[in-house]
């Protein structure tokens, strides 16, 4: 393009924006999966109770950067599941867990690590206080970065391309206040 003589490059375009998965509501986009006790309460999702079970999106994403804030007691069981590829059976086989368990017997996928595909060194603490997650799924490249720390990074894997996103309740209590992506 030129504009009085001058060349100009292309307009600036705008990325991708960060979109709520979460609306701090109700669970409007999410399907249940199974008993537990969810309850929504000043923009807080929380379980305290129940047997394991899961809130999954009603929307499938391929490539995207997840944000989560998240906050559990120290012998909660959690976790963010992606790509989830049968949203009526929510597995490590058929999808990616990102965990949330500080407790975890098998340390190496604890808390930040993705069970079964990347363990972490040195495992974070999360109980007892909030987290910030961020879960980047691009092709085969899989990173998990909590609270400025990289716990995965870069991992490839290509065994799901495209599923849901999971929120999990397993043990103790588990509190969501901000669930955002940004598909790419």
């Amino acid at each position: 393009m030129r504009w009085g003589g001058l060349a100009l490059g292309r307009p600036a375009q705008a990325g991708p924006r960060w979109q709520a998965l979460w609306n701090g509501r109700d669970l409007a986009g999410w399907t249940r999966l199974g008993a537990a006790a969810w309850t929504i309460r000043d923009g807080i999702l929380a379980c305290d109770s129940g047997p394991i079970s899961y809130l999954v999106s009603d929307a499938d994403f391929g490539d995207f950067d997840l944000r989560v804030e998240f906050w559990v007691s120290a012998e909660a069981n959690s976790g963010i599941f992606i790509r989830c590829t049968n949203p009526a059976d929510i597995t490590p086989t058929n999808s990616y867990e990102v965990n949330i368990f500080d407790t975890r017997p098998d340390q190496r996928y604890a808390t930040g690590a993705i069970v079964g595909v990347a363990s972490v060194a040195n495992p974070p603490k999360a109980g007892g206080r909030w987290n910030r997650m961020l879960i980047s799924a691009r092709g085969d490249r899989l990173s998990v970065t909590l609270n400025g720390r990289r716990t995965v990074d870069g991992v490839r894997d290509a065994a799901h391309a495209q599923g849901r996103i999971t929120l999990q309740y397993g043990a103790g209590v588990v509190k969501f206040r901000k669930v955002a992506v940004r598909a790419l």
